[in-house]
């Protein structure tokens, strides 16, 4: 069976060599927000449905050029209000911003993040959170095992990467300590050694350490760092190597602020889907059709259909929403194969409905993965020059499947076709 793995980066032409955006913008010079959230709390359950339909900026300020952080060397454009805006109004109301940092910070001890750097990441956080969406950054590419890498559960350095991380993440933290529970933050992406098999140790022992790091180091940052959602993954944001017997431990939570009730948490759980990898991911033309409607048995998958979602969604509600921590799938969809099948569009719109439902239907919430491309084996959903929608139907078929209803009118528990 395939790992359950993200879609490689595609560039499908030499990559644009470009300098680091400097924009040079002073946080101050932005809104001021509140010391304290001025939103009524919410729960477990209440924030994932509030969070509604999700989609991810990706490829833009997770891409690099030898290693610095450069939102354009990955063929996409400059992010502007006006692309966050287009998403926004296509119904979107999550919006997860992966973020590279890997040379953009300096030397130790202090490892002090390039304050251009931040100011730009920030500066895209507020094109959305100022629209009143939910906003999810996390610690991307510094884990990728490519250049400039240097998050890596597998390096005999653990000191000096652990005191990197924690101080990376206090300057995060600090910076958005008075944004609301609109802000999310992610520890890391997708953390293995980089081999596709069962997880080893130390490697899942040292994940562990980087979650908790993580938890510590954000919840004494500051304003409403305190009571803020934190989302942390398990190995590769693998479901399985997640909720099964494998090593993943949940954070402890103990600086957290005496305001949030002690029946509740403020740790999500985050996991990426993308199976069956051959229908999702693997860029031929050979499985393009997915799901009960397929119509030729050459051209799907012999797993990873609906029955395998509904198991999935299902393990990962019996291992931690039962438990009061919301799962998140970070990362989702299927690419783009309609060169090779004219009728593949409506089988990735079956399964990105199916997955959005499913979902639902277990209390996570869903963020699609759209890399920029839309041409063939691509994810996008908007053109990013432009900012139109170019995908309606997949946009639509995520849409419907979050208004999913039962026969008696609940929004729990669709049935899922």
């Amino acid at each position: 069976m395939p790992l359950v793995r993200r879609a490689p980066l595609r560039l499908l032409t030499t990559c644009l060599v470009a300098a680091m955006l400097a924009v040079g913008l002073s946080a101050t010079g932005w809104t001021t927000r509140a010391s304290a959230d001025t939103v009524t709390p919410l729960n477990a359950s209440q924030i994932v449905a509030d969070m509604g339909a999700g989609w991810n900026l990706g490829n833009s300020l997770e891409a690099n050029s030898n290693g610095y952080p450069s939102e354009t060397a990955w063929n996409n454009p400059t992010v502007t209000q006006a692309l966050i805006d287009t998403v926004h109004a296509a119904g979107f109301k999550t919006i997860r911003i992966p973020v590279s940092y890997m040379n953009a910070i300096g030397a130790g001890p202090n490892y002090t993040i390039d304050a251009a750097w931040l100011n730009r990441v920030q500066q895209v956080v507020d094109y959305a959170y100022n629209r009143g969406m939910y906003v999810v950054i996390n610690m991307h590419g510094d884990g990728s095992r490519g250049t400039g890498s240097w998050l890596l559960c597998d390096s005999s350095d653990q000191t000096t990467i652990r005191a990197e991380y924690q101080k990376a993440w206090q300057q995060i933290a600090t910076r958005f300590q008075n944004y609301d529970q609109h802000l999310i933050l992610e520890s890391m992406n997708e953390e293995f050694d980089g081999q596709y098999g069962d997880p080893t140790q130390p490697c899942y022992s040292n994940i562990n350490s980087y979650n908790q790091i993580f938890v510590d180091t954000v919840r004494q940052a500051g304003g409403n760092n305190s009571s803020r959602w934190l989302l942390v993954p398990g190995w590769n944001t693998n479901i399985d190597y997640t909720v099964g017997d494998y090593g993943f431990v949940i954070p402890t939570d103990s600086h957290r602020s005496p305001s949030i009730p002690s029946n509740e948490q403020r740790i999500m759980i985050s996991v990426h889907y993308y199976s069956p990898w051959d229908f999702a991911g693997e860029e031929n033309g050979t499985i393009t059709q997915w799901g009960a409607g397929a119509t030729d048995p050459s051209k799907t998958s012999t797993w990873g259909q609906e029955d395998y979602v509904d198991s999935q969604l299902k393990s990962t509600y019996d291992a931690f929403v039962t438990r009061g921590y919301p799962v998140v799938v970070g990362e989702y969809g299927a690419i783009d194969k309609s060169s090779h099948d004219s009728a593949n569009s409506r089988y990735r719109e079956d399964f990105a409905r199916a997955l959005v439902a499913t979902a639902k239907k277990y209390g996570a919430s869903t963020i699609y993965w759209d890399n920029g491309w839309n041409g063939q084996y691509g994810f996008g959903l908007f053109d990013r020059s432009n900012n139109s929608v170019t995908q309606p139907g997949l946009v639509n078929a995520i849409m419907s499947g979050l208004a999913a209803r039962t026969k008696g009118g609940g929004h729990q528990r669709p049935t899922v076709r």
